[in-house]
This record gives C-alpha cells, sequence and structure tokens, in this order.
C-alpha cells in the first residue's frame, strides 16, 4: 500500500476540479501520476474512449457533484452499493469511484503496453451504471480513526509474539522508501480535503504498508499452523480496517458536502 489506489486518485483529484478548486490540466497530471495514459470508455453520449480532461468535464455535465470510492474484497463490499454487475466488476479490479449527484461509477482496467524493456502501463475506466443508495460499511473519520488506532493495538503483541512484522532488507528498504515520500511532503490528498482526513490517509497507508510486508515476509517467526492461523487472524481485521479508513478519507469530502445539505 505504498501508492495510493488509482480510485482514490481519480476521487480525491475529480473532487478537488469540481470543487473549482485545481485545474483540469493538474488534476488530470495528477490522477495519471506515474502511468502513461488514462482513458474513460462508455460514457454517456461518447462512442469511443475520451481522455480525462473530456470525461471530467462530461461527468460534471451528466450531474457529477462527487466522487466516491470503493475498495471491495471477496465477502466485503466496501464502499459498493450495487447493482450486482457493477459490484462483480469492482470487486474484480478491487477498487471503484461512485459518482454523487449520478447513477455513474467508474471500474479501472490496467493494461501493460510496450516492448520489453520500455513497459508503460495504460488504465482504462470503464463506466457502468450504479445504484443510488448509502455505501456498504464506509464508517465516518471519526470511526475510522478510533477504529484503526483499537485495530493496531490488538495486533500489535500477536503480531510481534509471533515475528511477522516487516523485517530484512526488502522491508526495510519499503519503509524507507515511505518515510522518504513523506519526508518530501508528498500530497497525500487533493485541496479541499479537511486534517483530519489527511492524518487517516495517511494512517492507513501506514497500517496497510506494514500488513503487505508482513504477508509478503512469508511465515516470519510463525512456525506451527496454529501460530500461522494466529497471524493470518490479527492480520485480516487489520487490513480491513486501513481498507475502511482509507475510503472514509477519500470520501469524506462528499460526506461532509451532504451532511451541510441536510
Amino acid at each position: 500500500m505504498l501508492s495510493e489506489p488509482r480510485s482514490g486518485r481519480l476521487a480525491a483529484w475529480g473532487n478537488a476540479l469540481l470543487a473549482g478548486l485545481v485545474s483540469p490540466d493538474d488534476a488530470v497530471l495528477a490522477i495519471v501520476g506515474e502511468d502513461a495514459v488514462h482513458r474513460v470508455e462508455g460514457l454517456p453520449g461518447e462512442s469511443v474512449p475520451v481522455g480525462l480532461t473530456l470525461a471530467l468535464g462530461r461527468l460534471r455535465a451528466l450531474g457529477v457533484t462527487g466522487l466516491r470510492v470503493a475498495l471491495p474484497r471477496p465477502g466485503h463490499p466496501l464502499g459498493l452499493s450495487g447493482p450486482p454487475e457493477f459490484n462483480a466488476r469492482a470487486l474484480d479490479s478491487e477498487e471503484a469511484v461512485i459518482g454523487h449527484g449520478a447513477a455513474l461509477g467508474l471500474v479501472p482496467e490496467v493494461y501493460e503496453a510496450g516492448p520489453s524493456g520500455d513497459v508503460h502501463v495504460e488504465v482504462e475506466w470503464h463506466v457502468l451504471p450504479v445504484r443510488e443508495a448509502p455505501p456498504a460499511d464506509v464508517p465516518s473519520l471519526g470511526e475510522a480513526e478510533r477504529e484503526l488506532a483499537e485495530a493496531l493495538r490488538e495486533a500489535t503483541g500477536v503480531l510481534s509474539r509471533l515475528d511477522v512484522a516487516g523485517s530484512g532488507p526488502v522491508a526495510e528498504a519499503a519503509i524507507d522508501a515511505y518515510r522518504a515520500r513523506a519526508e518530501r511532503g508528498r500530497q497525500v490528498l487533493a485541496p479541499g480535503y479537511p486534517p483530519r482526513a489527511v492524518r487517516v490517509l495517511e494512517l492507513a497507508q501506514r497500517v496497510g504498508l506494514l500488513v503487505s510486508l508482513a504477508y509478503d515476509n512469508g511465515h516470519g517467526g510463525a512456525v506451527s499452523s496454529a501460530e500461522m492461523a494466529a497471524r493470518a487472524e490479527a492480520l485480516r481485521p487489520v487490513e480491513r480496517t486501513a481498507r475502511r479508513a482509507q475510503v472514509a478519507a477519500y470520501n469524506s469530502v462528499v460526506e461532509e458536502r451532504e451532511r451541510g445539505a441536510r
């Protein structure tokens, strides 16, 4: 979880653009990141894939006033609201963006292109109808922050006892890279997000990184089947809580706008 999900970049910078806080060029540059190009397929009124600048403008014209993130996994439709066809595609990609104000959602499909030694990444966003309903299992920012702190406290003892925290040169390099990015003052969220959302997202990303490293390092010090089961049991709720916190942070601008309109 060193890099934010593409759906997070699209939602965050799309929300900033919709609010008039950034220019279309700046928003698209931030969304594309290190990818080569992003295209949007299936937009109402467009028969062929179009670029992000045109797509974001068209979404606004279609009535989209905000963008939410979904980060689902099997058995956990986090951020989704249906219908089944959209949910299935989002589950395959493990992420999606859902429009607020118009019943449209976007799911990324990632391709690698180019000759060996010069491979680049292209992304095509597929636009599909969504159900206008509350997203599944998304906490408030305050709830997410509390849950994340509690999950960390509960899991730390188990992970330490089983020696599964990130260790070794690969893990240390990954953690050093994360710290270097933080020290460079990277912009965690786009303009317009509250400081609490930035804080929650940073913590969720750090937690997600450590969970990923623990999984990637094999069984660590857990040598018996019971210890390995305990390790998996400790990591599972922490990973789930980190994803919920990410979604809460990305969606906070839309949630605040909704509360203010009531």
